[in-house]
């Protein structure tokens, strides 16, 4: 029923779509599009399962709620609203200081990836690692818990310079000497970065035992500032991500911040860390960073979470729901663009836009985010459209909220672009301006490799439910031979070869009913 859906967009056989690929209009492509979050499961099997099956991401992210009480010192940590808030040993049983992100580090750096570390900064972390006191998990039932199971965290201490080992009777944490820490233990084959603290505009929420009133404008850029002032003043070669907002109603207004006042949140966050920036004649955040879960809807079903079972509608909203982060012709069936007045979101433009007016120079991340149907073919179509989006327009990181490698569509649709052949075939990292696609049946993406002009290679997402004949035109590229890779539901660790060949020049390639072929051609 699927294909039902989209059947009237399809061309038929007898008349190949042509897409013009020029391969004179580069524009490079972010190496760390290709990233994934701490999965939402133990550490000691994360570990087990990164160094198995992750070698193809080129970032990870430890984020999450569980980082924003983070005690570095003993790695205790509360689960928030996420578990009862109860303080426990989850990120860690070892009292090593750092343990966790020691471990984290490792294990990424390890895989040649870059890796991005959370910053706690609201303002206390757990201080043990009691999962029930009094016969309850939640710490909020200790009496004067805010000072006897949690301890105060603070940027720096006045006059000191960072130090190790931590002192552990003091009473309170200090976080220069967690980036002073990590500074000294990393590696250096790849980057690593800090973010300030995870979705600040939801703490009143999820973590409300510490935060309990709603976070203002106010407090969070303040905050934001003195932590990435002691953050560059330790590591100054770093990047700092901020402020990692959950979604669209916290880049509007901060969750509805009591101080808001019409005012828009992410303009005036940039503008404040601008003046801040020249005041400290540096420039203190360095990447924008926000999450996105999509609230579109098909069926009255979100496509995302799988709070309910998907219908056939669901299945083709997620499919075009990427189409979000770009497209000025598309409005999805959300409250978001219900908010809009009914226009398209257009995410990553406006974003872009905001960036070049307020604050220019600052880089754009998605450090969370997931379209749903994770064991599903439309899973893996808008992941890998996703993909394709975030290197066309110029996304500087992003992270996939979590996925395992049984998980087996989402999984393929990154191989598409990480390891397309199984055996080390990546995308270019040189985008090629495409043109001729329709956005509602098919996505094209190019890119040429830097290491490698003589590549090319061409992602091809067919979101119908019948074979789609195209014929690329390559400009400024004459190939010489063709092979291709097709990802189809059920053939998600072996792609099978796809029809491909060589017509005067040209490329002509046939996408089995949904599914995302990847070709690479070589220049004579």
């Amino acid at each position: 029923m699927l294909g039902l859906l989209v059947l009237s967009v399809v061309a038929p056989l007898s008349a190949p779509r042509m897409i013009a690929i020029d391969a004179r209009k580069q524009t490079p492509i972010s190496p760390y599009i290709y990233g994934i979050n701490y999965p939402d499961n133990w550490i000691y099997d994360w570990l087990k399962e990164w160094n198995a099956y992750h070698d193809g991401f080129t970032l990870a992210r430890e984020g999450g709620n569980r980082f924003t009480a983070y005690n570095w010192e003993t790695n205790a940590s509360n689960a928030g609203n996420d578990y009862f808030f109860e303080n426990d040993d989850y990120l860690a049983v070892s009292n090593d200081p750092g343990w966790t992100v020691r471990q984290f580090l490792r294990a990424v750096q390890g895989a040649r990836a870059a890796a991005l570390v959370t910053v706690p900064t609201l303002g206390y972390v757990s201080a043990d690692k009691t999962t029930e006191m009094n016969g309850s998990r939640d710490v909020g039932q200790t009496p004067n818990y805010l000072e006897t199971r949690f301890l105060r965290s603070y940027p720096s201490k006045p006059g000191s310079p960072p130090m190790y080992p931590p002192d552990l009777t003091d009473r309170a944490v200090y976080q220069d000497g967690f980036v002073a820490w990590v500074e000294h233990v990393k590696s250096a084959t790849t980057p690593v970065w800090f973010s300030l603290d995870n979705e600040p505009d939801l703490w009143s929420g999820t973590h409300r035992r510490i935060e309990r009133s709603k976070t203002t404008y106010e407090r969070i850029i303040s905050n934001n500032i003195a932590y990435a002032r002691m953050i560059k003043s330790v590591a100054p070669d770093s990047l700092v991500f901020g402020p990692v907002n959950y979604g669209w109603q916290g880049m509007k207004s901060f969750q509805d911040a009591p101080d808001a006042a019409g005012r828009p949140f992410v303009e005036t966050y940039l503008d404040a860390v601008r003046k801040a920036s020249k005041s400290a004649h540096r420039r203190l955040v360095d990447v924008y960073d926000f999450h996105w879960y999509p609230e579109a809807t098909g069926g009255g079903v979100r496509i995302i979470y799988g709070q309910s079972p998907d219908k056939p509608e669901t299945e083709a909203a997620r499919i075009q729901s990427p189409r979000s982060l770009w497209d000025p012709t598309y409005v999805e069936k959300s409250w978001i663009t219900n908010s809009l007045g009914g226009k398209p979101i257009m995410m990553l433009p406006r974003m872009a836009e905001k960036v070049a007016k307020h604050f220019p120079g600052t880089k754009l991340a998605i450090t969370e985010y997931e379209f749903g149907g994770r064991t599903k073919m439309s899973g893996a179509l808008a992941q890998a459209d996703a993909l394709g989006v975030f290197g066309r327009y110029g996304l500087f990181a992003a992270c996939h909220w979590g996925i395992n490698h049984t998980e087996k569509p989402v999984d393929a649709a990154f191989e598409a672009f990480t390891n397309f052949d199984r055996r080390g075939g990546r995308f270019g990292d040189r985008e090629l301006a495409v043109q001729g696609e329709d956005p509602a049946s098919n996505s094209v993406y190019a890119a040429l490799d830097s290491h490698n002009r003589r590549r090319m290679t061409i992602v091809v997402i067919n979101k119908t439910a019948e074979p789609m004949q195209l014929l690329l035109s390559p400009r400024g590229f004459s190939a010489r031979s063709v092979r291709a890779f097709a990802v189809v539901s059920g053939s998600y660790d072996d792609p099978a070869p796809a029809e491909a060949r060589l017509d005067d020049g040209r490329i002509a390639l046939t996408a089995p009913p949904l599914s995302i072929v990847t070709a690479e051609a070589l220049r004579r």
